[in-house]
């Protein structure tokens, strides 16, 4: 498997935990890509239409893309117990969970991009306080609805929360996400150290 890779991406970063738990990141070689939202990489293009990381090309040939099949089809790759629960009510919590953190990494991301990639004079400030309020309504979901589930289990949710929070402390440290969240800031601060997530520290 050949995997468009950046950095310093939280979609690709949940991707590749997601291999190293399951035991099947050797598997999957890292190739080096240009993502940008305006610039897109002509590379990645040539398999995935929007130009993003991560997009995956399987043994066969097939591109696989966004992060979020991406990691159910890692899923069905070898035989080390699943990170997606089978049907029921487990499952539908995991994969709630799941989007609850891909929707907060989409805010951080427009976020970032309203001060690094858009000119200064077409910035909008409420455009970027309604994305940092996400950030801050989805941590706090984490912090009361979220937190017993986060405790008791690995699984794609859990993963993707870990790495949205990661993300704040690479991109946004002066967020104080923190704040308010002790019990949620424990959690995250023994999931961090698993090899997964220390394996996969953003860069650049």
């Amino acid at each position: 498997m050949k995997l468009f890779f950046s950095p310093a991406s939280p979609f690709v970063r949940k991707v590749m935990v997601c291999a190293i738990e399951r035991g099947i990141d050797g598997q999957i070689e890292k190739l080096g890509s240009a993502a940008h939202p305006i610039n897109q990489d002509a590379a990645i293009k040539a398999h995935n239409p929007t130009g993003k990381v991560p997009t995956l090309v399987a043994d066969d040939g097939m591109a696989i893309y966004d992060s979020r099949v991406i990691c159910e089809y890692l899923d069905s790759v070898g035989a080390a117990p699943g990170l997606f629960p089978a049907a029921g009510p487990d499952r539908w919590k995991a994969l709630v969970l799941h989007s609850a953190a891909d929707e907060m990494l989409d805010a951080a991301l427009l976020a970032r991009y309203e001060t690094v990639a858009r000119p200064e004079a077409l910035r909008w400030a409420d455009w970027h306080g309604g994305q940092i309020t996400k950030i801050h309504t989805t941590v706090k979901a984490y912090s009361d609805e979220w937190i017993g589930h986060l405790e008791s289990r690995v699984d794609i949710g859990t993963v993707a929360a870990g790495v949205s929070l990661g993300y704040l402390d690479f991109r946004f440290p002066d967020i104080g996400w923190r704040n308010g969240h002790a019990r949620l800031a424990a959690w995250y601060a023994g999931f961090a150290e698993r090899p997964s997530m220390k394996a996969t520290a953003p860069v650049g």
